[in-house]
């Protein structure tokens, strides 16, 4: 028989509980206590365990109501937890589960599915059993993407599962040829809207077209090289049209699209030259700083901060460092198509992107980080911070952040008082 439908949600209570018995330590020097309670972790892990076999089993539920409450219990669990072996034993099921949900399910329930589809492929890493798993959902979901009479939805989820799970799970470069050109007859359709007007109109399918467009991006920086020419030959001189779309989300999809074009094509010709880089640039600049009223202060800085990188990409051949810290580890994002790939995994993974970066395999080759950092009792309580100490520090930023906001807004007042 299978587990009692009573069994409870995975909460963000599970994921702490568990996280801390394994690995909060390095992850937050800060969380040890100097005679915290003893965590038994193999009851924990089994506790734990029950509760996922529990939440598979629900995921053949008659009420779609339950089937997409355990989709997304589980989704939880996997982006905050590292369950190699147990899904590893398990994926067949999960496979059909997915399969069965996104086939037969409503909007909510086909999203929640895909979501996991992506999880499940993070969890294993690159291999064969992946392989196997993309092998039943790789044609589920480009069904899914093509037809027009499914949710926008559903089909913007399995697009941007579609381009994921073929990023971490093929070598087979006609299979990746494959879902590239399912997505592209998706965001090209945005490109024929152009033809009849000056400016891209906003339509539901926009959402669409974005997850379409970013899910074929990230694609496009595993492709061999004569490959990489030959899209950028197509698309260089189309994704401009893009930026005049009424939607924010879109302009800065297209926008972050071409500073990786320009990226990419720069590697694989020192001497590539761009015959409308002047038009192009006067529109990015534009677009950094646009002022219009009819726009939302959040969506114009929002945008401006975007499009000042990206036009800094296309006429400097610039990019600005970000860096990334987990744990003791620091990571530099130094370049569009790294960046790309880390947003895209940050979608996915949400709170539990640190985590993964510090124990998930694969994710830690894609980045080039080695193997995961194993620190010994005596190091990590080195690194221990006292309450004490935390408490000063919290102090000290707080006072030095208001005066630095009281200038700030003294210099306001004066300018006021001046006008």
């Amino acid at each position: 028989g299978g587990q009692p439908r009573s069994v409870q949600p995975f909460s963000d209570e599970d994921a702490s509980i568990e996280t801390m018995s394994h690995c909060s330590g390095f992850s937050d020097p800060a969380s040890f206590t100097e005679d915290g309670p003893e965590i038994d972790e193999e009851a924990t892990q089994e506790d734990l365990e029950y509760k996922l076999k529990g939440f598979i089993d629900l995921t053949l539920d008659k009420s779609a109501k339950t089937r997409q409450a355990a989709l997304e219990s589980l989704k939880n669990a996997f982006s905050s937890k590292i369950l190699y072996e147990f899904v590893m034993e398990r994926r067949m099921t999960l496979t059909d589960s997915i399969e069965r949900c996104i086939k037969k399910g409503k909007s909510d329930e086909q999203c929640a599915a895909a979501g996991l589809a992506c999880l499940l492929c993070v969890q294993m890493g690159s291999g064969i059993e992946s392989e196997e798993v993309f092998k039943t959902l790789g044609p589920v979901l480009k069904k899914i993407v093509c037809d027009g009479t499914a949710s926008i939805q559903a089909r913007q989820a399995c697009a941007t599962c579609l381009g994921i799970c073929c990023f971490i799970v093929t070598d087979d470069i006609t299979e990746l040829y494959s879902a590239m050109e399912c997505l592209e007859n998706i965001f090209t359709k945005a490109y024929q809207r152009d033809r009849d007007t000056n400016g891209v109109s906003s339509t539901h399918n926009t959402v669409l077209h974005i997850s379409a467009l970013l899910a074929w991006t990230l694609l496009l920086t595993i492709c061999p090289m004569n490959e990489v020419k030959k899209k950028i030959e197509m698309h260089l001189h189309k994704l401009p049209s893009l930026l005049s779309c009424d939607d924010l989300n879109m302009r800065i999809a297209a926008g972050e699209t071409l500073a990786l074009l320009f990226e990419l094509a720069r590697e694989t010709d020192a001497d590539f030259f761009y015959e409308d880089m002047e038009l192009l640039t006067e529109k990015l600049r534009a677009l950094a700083t646009d002022g219009n009223k009819h726009r939302a202060k959040v969506d114009k800085r929002k945008q401006r901060s975007v499009f000042r990188d990206v036009l800094r990409a296309v006429e400097e051949r610039d990019f600005p460092t970000e860096m990334v810290k987990f744990g003791p580890e620091r990571m530099y994002i130094d370049c569009w198509v790294k960046k790309q790939t880390y947003d895209t995994f940050k979608d996915i993974l949400g709170s539990g992107m640190q985590y993964h970066l510090q124990s998930n395999d694969f994710l830690r080759n894609v980045f080039e980080l080695g193997p995961p950092v194993m620190l010994d009792a005596a190091t990590l309580k080195t690194m221990k911070i006292s309450r004490f100490e935390r408490h000063l520090y919290n102090s000290a930023a707080f006072k030095a952040r208001t005066k630095a906001r009281s200038k700030c807004r003294d210099k306001r007042a004066d300018v006021g008082e001046f006008f």
